[in-house]
């Protein structure tokens, strides 16, 4: 036997090492999907050991994590192409093997603890054609590299470690035999130094995505005998560079790139793939004017008006990516009915309007992936009954209602891995199990359907069909999903008690089972070492103490248990979990002290903590204050970061606070946002002076307390305080006048306590209505009727910018949308409006009569005021 090629198949176990017995073997491919087969050692010493004729040797995908590096050098001399790729291979790679004399191929990709750098001599003879270390640990020296492999055709370095601060681009000049050159992944950045491809004239492919080139593709200058030039010099007509005519893939996707698509892009005559997608070009699509494209990816872009009738002639085509652009006008399907070959189709979050007519005879028969996202379609796509290798299916965020058609479950039984049905109207019930073996991520959010839960197969690590009618229990075939990452079964109307297996499932990152009638406890087999990240119990009916199980989750970041009947005292006790942020226990039966003298780890990582609406009595926890180190400093997390999103693209973290008042559910959780709500409980003694030192905090709610004494002045230092509720508490004395220097201050209430003396004026506090505070008898000044004499006044002396904020407010409804959206806390803030009398008050205070008479010009029929805001 000369040639064995066991590559693609499902064999298992170890490499056999009855395969040495094959002596004369030239070629030898285990390479396989799924880590089926193992290779040690020895294993590989007696291949080496006797297959002394062996040229070819492929084990991509064998398991080679037992395997000792410096046993390649056993291989025969005669070696000419190695494929050690995701091999789990790790170690320092031998020098020496790069000097083997008729190696011409070498894969070590994708084996990210594999080290290794170049020979330090012997090396310019390499005759290495082909070299391949993407998502390796070698330390890669550029100059050196070009320097001694003068053969190189193909070079593919994506995600590496270069040990030089250099522009690798400049130095692949010098490669004048390139064909093939892939860096993408390695954060290069600047404008893409065309001039270099001077040289390149054998360049057929170019990959350079994922990186940070900024900038715009040239502009033709001249078609120069088998090179399109770009216009340098517009006075001189000097080329800055070139792109051979020859070229046939051109890899751009997700970097800075601008400005519009060239026209020489697509008149290149043997362009097989572009991918322009992840930027930020504008314009039209052009008509391509060769039918040569078998991959077109300009998704994610700023890209109108229609699809050009060229893309349709791409009989070739496998590959068409489209999404996420302005592209406009009605898109008939009957329109790809050439594109046989088709196996990837993008179309989603567009502005055209997608038809199925005249389609109902078509099938794409090769499709493995389909994404239809947003395009106002109202039915199934009857053309997938032919798609038995489906694998991706996306038909979210559209108006598909009634039930899911039976010929869906028979597409891609042993393919699909993952369907999004999402935000449609389906109402249909469904199988108590689904048919897909293999699906990884199952989205049913956001419909109607109705019935029991469904259960997906076992393999599955992403479901949820939250917002949903389903009801009764949940089956007892939950516990077979022993891969869960994410469960989300929340607002629905399931029931019973909640299993206990759940706390067992270890691979499980996010429980979210709010806004259920869940009753019986909180589980109590959180195991150790389990996974989870997030749990949302909210708004069941939940009894009994909280489960000290709790301590095993050690990665725990959220705790929402919000609106239960849990009776327990204050969970002192989960400070010793180093990574808890969200704490929200508000609405339940929590009794006892918060405060404690026995603090060890005290939530120095938490941003929000709710408690309340409980029965929490004694002193407000002064050591706790003195620790939220995260609440501290500004700028201690990344300020436009949300929590969970490195997790997982198919959950969001969120949580619901009262703002300013108001109940709000944020859907995304910015890691800048803390906030401290302690209302309605029947906490006394003082507010402590050391609540001055979080400032980053966003929002304080101690309303409807006991609290009392002053108002300490160390409130100034919360720069960053958007509302502050200390309402219906037994506070006495004056409000401190350096609390206006409190500019980010929104929403002040102080109502119903006992303070006396003047109302601050200045900043803010020039904005802030009577009902902020209304049942202190002894306050006076604007915005009260009760005047102030002069032994009373405390105000700061009025600017001009003060008169116009006076004047203005905030309209704080835009600012709960934001919040809604996920937007950054105080890009998003609005202008208040306010009610006459407020109004009528401030403008006699800053403005006299004559803006009075302004304002009453102003006023609109139905009482509103149009104003706009200062720039």
């Amino acid at each position: 036997m000369r040639h064995m090629n066991l590559s693609g198949s499902s064999f298992e176990g170890q490499v056999p090492q009855e395969i040495s017995y094959l002596s004369q073997l030239l070629s030898l491919d285990l390479s396989s999907f799924n880590y089926g087969l193992k290779l040690e050692t020895g294993s590989l010493q007696r291949i080496a050991a006797n297959l002394t004729n062996l040229k070819e040797l492929h084990l991509r995908f064998v398991d080679m994590f037992f395997v000792e590096t410096h046993s390649l050098m056993n291989l025969s001399s005669s070696l000419t192409s190695l494929d050690l790729s995701y091999s789990n291979f790790q170690g320092k790679f031998p020098e020496n093997f790069f000097l083997l004399p008729n190696l011409q191929v070498l894969d070590l990709s994708y084996n990210q603890n594999l080290m290794g750098s170049f020979p330090k001599s012997n090396w310019s003879t390499s005759p290495i054609r082909e070299l391949t270390l993407s998502w390796t640990a070698f330390s890669i020296d550029m100059p050196y590299l070009f320097k001694n492999l003068k053969f190189l055709n193909g070079l593919y370095l994506r995600h590496c470690s270069f040990i030089r601060s250099y522009s690798p681009l400049a130095m692949v000049a010098n490669l004048s035999k390139i064909t093939s050159l892939d860096l993408s992944e390695n954060n290069f950045g600047g404008h893409i130094p065309w001039n270099i491809f001077l040289n390149l004239d054998q360049l057929i492919s170019l990959y350079l995505s994922s990186n940070n080139f900024v900038g715009q593709l040239p502009k033709t200058c001249t078609n120069i005998s088998n090179h399109i030039s770009f216009l340098c010099d517009s006075s001189q007509h000097q080329s800055l560079g070139h792109v051979p005519m020859n070229l046939q893939n051109l890899v751009l996707g997700d970097n800075n790139l601008n400005g519009t698509i060239p026209s020489w892009l697509y008149s290149l005559p043997v362009l097989k793939g572009l991918d322009l997608s992840y930027n930020q070009f504008i314009g039209t699509i052009q008509e391509f004017q060769y039918a040569s494209l078998s991959h077109l990816h300009l998704g994610r872009n700023k890209l109108h008006g229609p699809i050009p009738v060229s893309v349709f002639q791409q009989q070739n085509l496998t590959s068409l990516y489209l999404s996420q652009n302005n592209l406009s006008g009605v898109v008939g399907l009957d329109q790809f009915s050439k594109l046989k070959n088709l196996k990837l189709l993008g179309l989603s979050y567009n502005n055209f309007s997608l038809s199925f007519k005249n389609f109902e005879n078509y099938t794409f028969p090769n499709l493995v992936s389909l994404e239809l996202s947003s395009c106002n379609i109202s039915e199934f796509p009857y053309f997938l009954r032919a798609s038995e290798n489906l694998y991706h299916l996306d038909l979210s965020q559209n108006k598909i209602q009634g039930n899911i058609p039976k010929w869906l479950w028979n597409v891609g039984v042993d393919t699909l891995q993952y369907l999004n049905l999402s935000h449609n109207l389906l109402t249909s019930y469904v199988p108590e199990q689904f048919p897909w073996k293999y699906l990884y991520t199952l989205d049913l959010r956001s419909n109607s359907i109705r019935g029991h839960l469904p259960m997906p197969q076992q393999y599955t690590r992403y479901y949820s069909i939250s917002n949903n009618q389903l009801f009764g229990e949940i089956p007892s075939l939950i516990c077979a999903l022993t891969y869960i990452k994410i469960l989300d079964l929340s607002n629905n109307a399931l029931n019973g008690s909640i299993p206990l297996c759940l706390g067992n499932l270890s691979e499980l990152w996010v429980l979210d089972l709010r806004m259920n009638m869940f009753d019986g406890t909180i589980p109590t087999t959180f195991s150790k070492g389990n996974s989870l990240i997030n749990i949302v119990l909210n708004g069941n009916r939940l009894k009994g103490p909280l489960p000290r199980a709790l301590l095993n989750c050690r990665n725990l970041e959220i705790l929402d248990l919000g609106n239960n009947m849990v009776n327990d005292t204050f969970p002192q006790w989960l400070e010793s979990l180093p990574n808890l942020q969200v704490l929200v226990l508000r609405s339940n039966k929590f009794h006892g002290s918060i405060s404690s003298l026995n603090v060890r780890f005290p939530f120095q990582k938490l941003r929000i903590i709710d408690l309340s609406n409980n029965l929490f009595h004694g002193l407000l926890p002064t050591q706790y204050f003195e620790n939220f180190l995260a609440m501290m400093h500004v700028g201690y997390v990344d300020k436009l970061k949300y929590m969970g999103e490195e997790e997982s693209p198919y959950y969001q973290d969120s949580v619901i606070v009262t703002m300013k008042g108001f109940e709000v559910s944020f859907d995304k959780i910015l890691k800048m946002f803390t906030t401290i709500d302690f209302s309605k409980n029947n906490l006394d003694g003082e507010i402590p002076e050391s609540v001055g030192i979080l400032k980053s905090l966003k929002g304080l709610n101690l309303s409807h307390n006991k609290l009392s004494g002053h108002l300490p002045a160390s409130l100034r230092n919360l720069s960053n305080l958007e509302w502050l509720d200390l309402s219906s508490n037994n506070l006495y004395g004056e409000i401190p006048m350096q609390l206006s220097e409190m500019t980010s201050l929104e929403v002040l209430n102080l109502s119903q306590n006992h303070l006396v003396g003047a109302i601050p004026s200045g900043n803010q506090f020039n904005t802030f209505g009577k009902d902020s505070y209304i049942g202190n008898l002894g306050l006076c000044g604007v915005p009260l009727t009760k005047t102030c004499g002069d032994d009373e006044a405390q105000q700061l002396p009025p600017t001009a910018d003060d008169d116009e904020e006076a004047a203005n407010g905030f309209q704080w409804k835009y600012v709960y949308m934001g919040f809604g959206s996920g937007l950054v806390i105080g890009i998003s803030v609005g202008y208040m409006f306010f009610s006459d009398e407020r109004i009528t008050c401030l403008m006699r205070k800053v403005g006299g009569e004559r803006w009075l008479k302004l304002l009453n010009r102003r006023k609109r029929p139905n009482g509103d005021f149009s104003r706009r805001r200062r720039n």
